[in-house]
């Protein structure tokens, strides 16, 4: 029998997804809105009070840029475009130590879901579930300079992906197109883990986006738990907004994967800075015109609401 299974998780989850319930607790998102209600898919906050929640080694306050991406300040972001609910991607700054993100889920109950990151090395599945129980439906992997066809073999990488699999938890990649051929291969061996590939996999972060780059993404539509984040604007392609260059890739990402394994997502605060806005990210796909109503929904709801927040 599993640790905890699935209709357990649901009832112990910090998270509800239900409108009503958030209202209720005055939640600054849904207050005076009857707006649409879209998930932003990635963002990470964090807080300038590192003696509450300290930096982890090799990280200083001055590497914390912007200084502070509190929840309010995404609010401020976030609601006028009518994204009430969003999946927080444990920050950098704070390694292994997730526990603002945790705090901020909690506070703000109903809003948010988490991607979490566990050392692999030190006890992950343990942690994996642990974080679980919070509303954490996520967790972050990523090479960290390992070979391309080398960083998922681990005995660790392993039980990761089985966990996944067990508890619905998302394997989530912030990957080159170099490593998506090891992710493929993984997905062979474990096909019920849900596997979420983040930014486009990065095609296009040096301004140009190629077709064989494209393809090993579009590849990995023949698994069927995979889903692929159309984000990260402003640092793919021409990097300008309205960023239309980018619509013929999420076309063609629309073609491979279909709109229910797409969904949007800013990556605020990087998205809010250095001359760049919220509203014309998500306004990219919300003006699409290949997209249909639905398209709309599921890229701007349904498909980060199945992942991250069931």
């Amino acid at each position: 029998m599993s640790f905890f299974n699935r209709r357990e998780f649901i009832a112990t989850s910090c998270l509800s997804t239900a409108v009503p319930y958030a209202t209720s607790l005055g939640n600054p998102l849904f207050a005076e809105s009857k707006s649409p209600q879209f998930i932003d898919a990635h963002v990470h906050v964090w807080t300038p009070d590192t003696e509450r929640y300290p930096l982890a080694e090799g990280y200083k306050k001055s590497d914390m840029k912007p200084a502070s991406f509190t929840p309010e300040q995404l609010f401020a972001h976030c609601r006028p475009t009518g994204v009430s609910r969003i999946v927080l991607i444990q920050m950098s700054y704070y390694q292994f130590d997730n526990s603002y993100m945790l705090d901020m889920m909690k506070k703000f109950s109903g809003v948010f879901s988490g991607v979490g990151i566990v050392d692999e090395n030190n006890h992950p599945v343990r942690n994996m579930l642990k974080q679980a129980r919070h509303g954490v439906r996520g967790f972050r992997i990523q090479p960290k300079g390992r070979p391309a066809n080398q960083w998922l073999n681990s005995d660790a990488m392993n039980s990761m992906w089985q966990v996944g699999a067990k508890h619905g938890l998302a394997m989530c990649h912030l990957i080159n197109a170099e490593h998506l051929a090891s992710v493929g291969e993984m997905c062979k061996l474990h096909p019920d883990t849900p596997v979420v590939i983040d930014h486009f996999a990065r095609v296009g972060v040096d301004g140009e986006i190629r077709k064989a780059e494209l393809d090993q993404l579009c590849a990995l539509a023949k698994h069927k738990n995979v889903s692929v984040k159309i984000s990260a604007y402003y640092a793919l392609g021409k990097k300008q907004a309205p960023y239309k260059d980018l619509l013929p890739m999420i076309k063609r990402c629309l073609d491979a994967f279909g709109p229910e394994r797409l969904m949007w997502a800013s990556d605020g605060p990087f998205q809010v800075v250095e001359g760049h806005e919220y509203a014309p990210s998500i306004d990219l796909i919300k003006q699409a015109d290949f997209l249909s109503a639905g398209d709309k929904d599921l890229l701007l709801r349904g498909t980060a609401e199945r992942v991250f927040f069931q």
